[in-house]
């Protein structure tokens, strides 16, 4: 008998906490809801009350704010840049002073890449002069 009313226990306690859940979801919810609500009011009030003086002070307020725009980009793209320069001397000397920083293995590669076929394209050339040399002589002794 107390084996049942145990297991009668266990099972309403899942669903209590899944009310309980469940309310305090609801309350959460709706709370939210209101604060949303009265934002959105508030900010269309301020918008309608701000209204006229954005009018009257637009000819001041608009070309202010693309000087302070076009200068705070500015300083945004100065700092980067300067950025990317230290970053980049930091980069050279740690390659120079042979410490292998990330990405010089691709560096070197492709500096091999580049002495292979340049290799090759004098190799071309002297074997096209070659070429040449010998046409103009059999040209000048056809003659």
């Amino acid at each position: 008998m107390a084996d049942q009313s145990y297991n009668k226990s266990t099972e309403a306690a899942p669903e209590a906490q899944q009310a309980a859940k469940f309310v305090a979801a609801a309350c959460i919810g709706g709370a939210l809801l209101v604060m949303s609500g009265l934002t959105l009011t508030g900010t269309v009030v301020g918008l309608v009350l701000v209204t006229p003086l954005l009018l009257i002070f637009s000819p001041v307020l608009v070309p202010a704010g693309i000087a302070i725009f076009l200068a705070v980009s500015g300083f945004i793209f100065s700092g980067g840049m300067g950025i990317a320069a230290v970053s980049a001397l930091s980069w050279i000397y740690r390659y120079a002073t042979g410490k292998h920083p990330v990405g010089s293995e691709q560096l070197d590669q492709a500096r091999m890449r580049l002495a292979n076929k340049a290799r090759d394209v004098k190799e071309r050339a002297k074997e096209y002069g070659q070429y040449v040399q010998n046409k103009a002589q059999e040209v000048t002794e056809g003659s």
